[in-house]
């Protein structure tokens, strides 16, 4: 066959454009500060943007919102940090993204945009610290697993409750103090469901566009755009995902099945199921809600914690139970590993384990029947309407490939 330099040229342009944006982790050298962007500036994403401003190893040159006025006080934070103007703000998070001068990036949107950016911004060489959830549905979180290790990524999900909050939780667990676990109980928040606001003109300073991105098309309401869409299915899981993801997954990992999934979910019926009950292969079950020690309470052959007189009074066991690295919590332990491409507390495969676990819980809520799920295969058993649940269709033209 004839090969013209014509042609040559435009089978290379089409591989290039088509291959991978395979880039390395950058190698760090003592003095060498990490380089961040924030994306989702509303009120948690501000917070979290003021822990990493704590650390010096970071430098904060990005931030980005689609509402004008919260991108211009996480700027007024950073500028004010450094002492300088020189913190970019901008609305769309592709001009955070095509930047080769930022190593990392905080993703503290509404949950809907939560693995689509986190999946662009690893496929464009950047390690990623997300908030929880850090997915919408069971489908993306394990294609973001994909994701992290196609391009060798750090990714830490931001639920730094899970041991912060919870490790008395471990420890007594772990040592024994309850003898062989039996239940928990996890009191957080219930099911997302439809959205039903009446519509509002969109004020100046919002791309309203852009904050819906893959979820359906709906009009302006202000709650949406100050921490309000959490109770809507479009945009969130509910309290289920929400504090969820830090109850559940203290829960889980309390009880070591932090890397594994229930094997069927049972709706609270009205008659014989007063909760929603997740039950394990090895035959724990874990109830959504009740209990008798607030956000989180366990039972084994030999007790229950928190004591019902007691509460936490009980000096837990000195036992080690591997957790943060570096030194600063959660954040630390995600700025250690961009250095050292270990894996963080919260990596990707437990992250997306503890958010399935939600998603499942909130699929039987819907559906108001019970599901049996493979947490090897990640499959529900017998059930096509069920499974339809565990990803959804996106508006054009936002995907997650």
């Amino acid at each position: 066959m004839k090969l013209t330099r014509r042609s040559f040229l435009r089978s290379t342009t089409l591989s290039l454009a088509a291959a991978p944006l395979l880039a390395g982790p950058r190698v760090f050298g003592a003095n060498d500060r990490i380089t961040m962007a924030g994306i989702g500036m509303g009120g948690q994403g501000r917070g979290d943007l003021g822990g990493f401003l704590g650390f010096e190893e970071v430098q904060v040159l990005a931030v980005c919102d689609v509402v004008a006025n919260h991108r211009q006080q996480a700027k007024a934070m950073v500028d004010a940090r450094y002492g300088n103007n020189d913190c970019a703000s901008v609305g769309d998070h592709m001009e955070v993204l095509t930047r080769s001068d930022i190593d990392a990036v905080l993703i503290a949107t509404p949950d809907h945009w939560h693995a689509l950016i986190a999946a662009e911004a690893m496929r464009r060489g950047k390690d990623v610290y997300s908030e929880k959830p850090e997915t919408l549905t069971v489908r993306q979180g394990r294609r973001l697993e994909q994701i992290v290790h196609r391009y060798g990524r750090v990714y830490s999900g931001g639920s730094q409750r899970v041991w912060g909050d919870y490790n008395w939780y471990h420890k007594m667990v772990r040592g024994g103090a309850i003898g062989e676990p039996k239940e928990a109980w996890v009191n957080v928040g219930g099911p997302s469901g439809p959205c039903y606001l009446a519509p509002e003109p969109v004020p100046e300073g919002v791309d309203w566009n852009r904050w819906l991105g893959p979820a359906p098309w709906r009009p302006f309401h202000p709650s949406l755009i100050a921490g309000g869409f959490r109770p809507y299915r479009d945009y969130s899981g509910g309290g289920m995902t929400d504090w969820g993801c830090h109850g559940f997954g203290g829960a889980l990992f309390t009880l070591n099945l932090q890397d594994t999934g229930p094997v069927k979910i049972i709706p609270p019926d009205g008659k014989d199921v007063e909760r929603l009950t997740f039950v394990f292969a090895n035959g724990i079950r874990i109830y959504h809600g009740g209990g008798w020690g607030g956000l989180l309470s366990f039972r084994g052959t030999e007790g229950e914690i928190p004591d019902p007189v007691d509460g936490e009074g009980r000096t837990p066991p000195d036992i080690d139970i591997p957790n943060y690295k570096g030194r600063g919590g959660i954040f630390g332990d995600f700025l250690h590993c961009v250095r050292t491409r270990e894996k963080p507390f919260r990596d990707i495969e437990r992250a997306h384990r503890t958010a399935t676990t939600c998603h499942l819980g909130n699929i039987a809520y819907w559906l108001k029947r019970p599901l049996q799920w493979d947490p090897e295969k990640e499959e529900i058993l017998g059930d096509p309407e069920a499974s339809r649940w565990l990803d959804r269709s996106m508006r054009e033209p936002w995907t997650l490939a």
